[in-house]
């Protein structure tokens, strides 16, 4: 992929145009520095454009893992790299901030700045679905509607799990979320033309009962979606394991039943999930070299011996399988970072970040937000990549 998609947003300068006004012939601005990429839509419509349709087809979700900078920011360079070897491997779609992205310890703010900075880097290449639900319908409402403003295609919600309430209640509950767009649940207590499908966590014997009443179903387990996926219905997976080994979990997907290369991935799976989810994750991206090895509390890297037997699964599998370059290896306790409180700028550093250099820093923040295009009409320019970096939270 190229370095201006790695690099995150894609910035177009508009040249100012000089006519004269009676006799010359209008003619589009040359706009783009890179032609061949398209502007990102505009949240409606990325709305509008989007179905539940569109999201049913869906075989191959990755619930994409966030990487963190040593001070516990979201590295957004990492995290650029990850989405595109999801996107090289024939990945059809990122969950952003679910539960193996840790969706649950991050700021509202910080959940929809990545759900619109990964439509607006990627949206063209593949479907983005945020994790918006919350136990509180109000909040569940409200981050819906910042997701879908910022251009999601599609939202995710978990049934309401702490302070446990009636059907009437889940029912009302989905009932508020699902007229905003395109939806996954895990639930299938509310019904809407928007419902695009259940994520199922329970086992074979439930997606066989969706798929009976002509349901769409993703398995939500990666030791299962084989048989989900060729012998009891299921449309495809949201998978956590396709983070490591993406071309191999398409394949498990797309290329009819082969039990062999599902036994293949068995020992990745059991260990992936040996601990709650994303803690093997989480360490096996360090060890690959592709994520920084940063840890936000409470979550903890895996013993030593657990990090040796990462080593071994993947040359047993082989390298040129899992994604990244280099070579895989054994992290030592005092390589990790363990992150409780993110260091936040003070009042006068973010002054300073908006006026070292003239008054234009807001327009690239904006746009780094997703809140406008990434467009420019020279002589402004965006900002450098470092500070650029600087903007993350």
């Amino acid at each position: 992929m190229s370095s201006s998609i790695t690099n995150c947003c894609h910035f177009y300068v508009e040249r100012a145009r000089t006519t004269n006004r009676r006799t010359a012939t209008w003619k589009p601005p040359r706009a783009a520095v890179i032609t061949c990429i398209h502007l990102p839509m505009r949240s409606n419509e990325v709305k509008n454009r989007t179905f539940a349709e569109d999201i049913k087809k869906l075989r191959l979700i990755t619930a994409i893992k966030t990487p963190y900078l040593p001070d516990g920011r979201f590295d957004l360079e990492a995290y650029d790299a990850l989405v595109n070897l999801q996107i090289e491997n024939g990945v059809e779609g990122v969950i952003v901030g679910g539960t193996t992205g840790e969706g649950q310890l991050m700021s509202w703010d910080e959940h929809i700045m990545l759900i619109g900075h990964t439509i607006n880097c990627f949206g063209g290449s593949i479907k983005v679905i945020g994790n918006t639900g919350s136990n509180s319908t109000r909040e569940a409402i409200h981050a819906t509607e910042q997701g879908f403003a910022v251009g999601m295609h599609a939202a995710l919600h978990i049934n309401p799990y702490y302070g446990k309430t009636s059907i009437e209640g889940l029912i009302s509950h989905f009932d508020s979320v699902l007229p905003m767009g395109p939806t996954i649940i895990y639930n299938t207590l509310a019904k809407s033309p928007n419902l695009a499908g259940v994520k199922e966590c329970v086992g074979n014997d439930r997606v066989e009962q969706y798929t009976s009443n002509g349901l769409v179903v993703w398995s939500g387990n990666d030791d299962e979606c084989h048989d989900s996926r060729w012998h009891h219905g299921a449309t495809g997976v949201i998978s956590v394991t396709s983070n490591l080994v993406p071309g191999l979990m398409r394949e498990l997907m797309f290329g009819g039943n082969n039990p062999v290369l599902n036994s293949k991935l068995t020992p990745l799976v059991e260990w992936l999930f040996h601990e709650p989810n994303p803690i093997a994750l989480n360490t096996a991206l360090a060890q690959l070299g592709v994520v920084r090895p940063v840890f936000r509390l409470p979550y903890v890297p895996l013993t030593k011996a657990k990090r040796e037997e990462f080593v071994k699964i993947v040359e047993k599998i082989g390298r040129e399988n899992f994604i990244g370059e280099r070579d895989v290896q054994v992290l030592d306790d005092n390589d990790f970072f363990l992150v409780g409180r993110l260091k936040k700028k003070n009042k006068i550093a973010w002054v300073e970040w908006f006026f070292h250099e003239p008054n234009l820093a807001t327009d690239r923040a904006l746009a780094q937000l997703g809140v406008v295009r990434p467009v420019f009409r020279l002589p402004y320019v965006p900002l450098t990549k470092a500070k650029r970096d600087e903007l993350v939270i």
